[in-house]
Formats: structure tokens, sequence, C-alpha cells
């Protein structure tokens, strides 16, 4: 990688800097963007702040749809996004075998590896981080997710055609108050050097730090306050990524059969095979991406502060399913009174269809 001198440095922070506020000087949101490169360690950090804030729940406004490959089958599907009741929560429906539901929730995570699979009753669906980081960073509680195949298409590897796709379907409040995940405790995990934890705070925020020895990434970190406009700035474009040294085995494995250049960015052992980038540190954002779509199966928008340090997929569901497992970590607000612990337990993990 070349060495950026401080005038060049100071000269790209000032032309983000005026991009951003110049994209974002009608909006009501309180916005920041800061980048910054150190140089000897090669580590990018990003942050933003961004305040979300919304009383009742959403559904989408009308459909929207969307085709494409599997990454990991290689199956062609397509995906329809369409409006749902309060209390629904975010619901997929294989339409390929009779409309079969499958909550994303932290209970339906199948396996974890490469990807997030979700299975109810032998019912399997694969790759979802990435439409639900766009769903939830989003705001929308309550939406079905139509599918005909057994893997959400890939797409173009980020959450970006997905948050067209929203875009298209619009937002429309509910006639019921948004009830919120809020944390009361902390709970981390960790195996070796990998950890991941979960701390009480007002707002959802993450922070996200990758290591990978490659001249084009190394130490890279994401901190933010997720809400759709920081997403869609910060994250929805980053692309998911291999090494290309892993390809046969991957595929040795019987993965990555729908993957591309199209789909995803391939690094080769000094530099990458599909360029240019979208970000700098499009590697550390991608990862951030990943984490949202991962939090999101705990069912409820959450109020904490999540702190992933070199986790991946195994790491973030296991947060999540020991969360979900111990209620004293936590409770059910609507920015008022908490509800009842145990009737929070059962409607986090049990959400029932309701007209709004």
């Amino acid at each position: 990688m070349p060495v950026i001198s401080r005038e060049e440095t100071r000269r790209k922070r000032q032309m983000l800097r005026k991009y951003h506020t110049r994209l974002h000087s009608d909006s009501n949101s309180a916005y920041k963007l800061l980048i910054i490169k150190h140089k000897l360690m090669r580590r990018w950090r990003t942050t933003c702040y961004n305040h979300v804030g919304e009383m009742f729940q959403t559904t989408i406004a009308r459909e929207s749809f969307a085709e494409g490959v599997g990454l990991h089958t290689g199956v062609y599907g397509h995906v329809r996004l369409a409006p749902a009741p309060a209390e629904t929560g975010i619901v997929f429906r294989r339409v390929d075998l009779d409309n079969f539901h499958i909550e994303a929730q932290g209970q339906n995570v199948a396996r974890v590896s490469y990807a997030t699979s979700l299975m109810k009753q032998g019912v399997l669906l694969s790759t979802t981080e990435h439409l639900l980081a766009a769903i939830y960073s989003c705001g929308i509680d309550n939406i079905y997710i139509d599918i005909d195949s057994i893997e959400v298409p890939i797409l173009d590897g980020s959450a970006e055609p997905f948050m067209q796709m929203l875009e298209q379907s619009g937002i429309r409040k509910l006639r019921r108050r948004r009830r919120y995940l809020k944390i009361l405790k902390p709970l981390e995990v960790s195996e070796g050097d990998r950890r991941i934890g979960i701390y009480p705070a007002d707002e959802f925020r993450v922070r996200c730090y990758v290591d990978f020895p490659h001249p084009l990434v190394g130490q890279q970190e994401v901190e933010m306050l997720v809400g759709l406009d920081t997403f869609r700035q910060l994250l929805a474009r980053a692309r998911t990524f291999c090494f290309q040294r892993d390809i046969d085995p991957l595929k040795a494995m019987g993965l990555i059969r729908g993957g591309s250049l199209e789909n995803a960015i391939v690094l080769t052992a000094d530099g990458v095979l599909n360029g240019p980038l979208r970000f700098p540190d499009e590697f550390g954002r991608h990862k951030a991406l990943d984490l949202i779509g991962d939090l999101a199966l705990a069912g409820l928008p959450l109020l904490a502060c999540v702190e992933a340090h070199k986790a991946g997929h195994a790491l973030h569901t296991q947060l999540v399913s020991r969360l979900l497992a111990d209620p004293s970590l936590w409770t059910i607000t609507t920015g008022g009174a908490a509800l009842p612990e145990s009737e929070a337990y059962l409607t986090a993990l049990s959400p029932a269809p309701a007209a709004d």
C-alpha cells in the first residue's frame, strides 16, 4: 500500500467532510464522518454519529422485487418484500413451500460459517444477513419477505440493492407503539482472540474491529450509531470479500457456487483482483454490515452498544442466542415503562400477528 502524505490525508478528509455535509444539509440527523488513517499500523477508523428514534412501529408501504443467484448454493431465486401488520416482526415466507414462515429470530439460527442460515422444522434459508441489515437499519419492524429458493440472492454482494428495494417500497407507520430490547447487564462471548460484547446504552451503537494480514486490509475499525442515514452512507455499499487462495477450498466444501467477480471482492496476495474498492476500508465496513444483520435476529430494535473484535457470524449469533436465553440481561420498553419480564421474553421470541 503506498504511503499517503500528511497533506493528501488532510485534503481527502476535508473533501469527505464537505461531501457528507452537503449530502445531509437538509437532514434532521446529526451526522459526522471522520476517517483517519494510521500509516504505521495501516489502520482505518470510521466513526459516525446519527440520532434515530421512533415511537410507532413501521412496515413498508408497497411491495418491491429483486432476483438473482445465491452466493453459496448457486440457486436462482426471486424476492418480494411485502407489508405486514403490527407485531409481525421480520418474517421470511418460502413461497415455494406453501408460504412456510421462518421468523428472523435467534431461535431459528441453523448454522453459521461463511453466512448466516435460518431453519425451522427442517426448512432452511441461507445468507440472510445483508437483507436483514438493511431492514433493521431502516427501522422497519414488520415485513414479509417472500422467497422461492433456499438462499437470499447475493445481488452485488452488498446491502445497497436491498436499500434500493426499501426506498421503492417506502415506510408506513402503524398504530402500535414500538417495543425495544433494552440491555440491562453486559454479556460477552469470546473464542481465543475473537470476542464480542453487548452493553447497556440508550441507543443502538456498534463498534466493529477487523485485522487481516493483507496490505489493503490490516486493522480497520467502524464505530457508529445505527440508523437509516448512517447505514446508507457508511455501510450499505460495502461488499462481501474473499481471498483468492481460499476459492478452491471453499468450492471443494460446496460453497460459493454462485460467487463471481460481480458479487464479491477477491483479494490476491498483494492486491485486489476486481477493483477499484468502493471505500478504502470496505472490508471493515462490510463486517460491520454483517454484524448488524446478525443482531437483527434479536427480534426487536436494540438499545445497546455492541463491540465486536475480530468476530464473525458464529460469535454474532452466539451472542444473540445467549442474550435471549437470559431475561435478566434485558427488558422490553416502549420508551416509557418497561413491560413485565416474562411478557417481554415471550413477546420477543413468539410474535403473534395483529392488525394495525
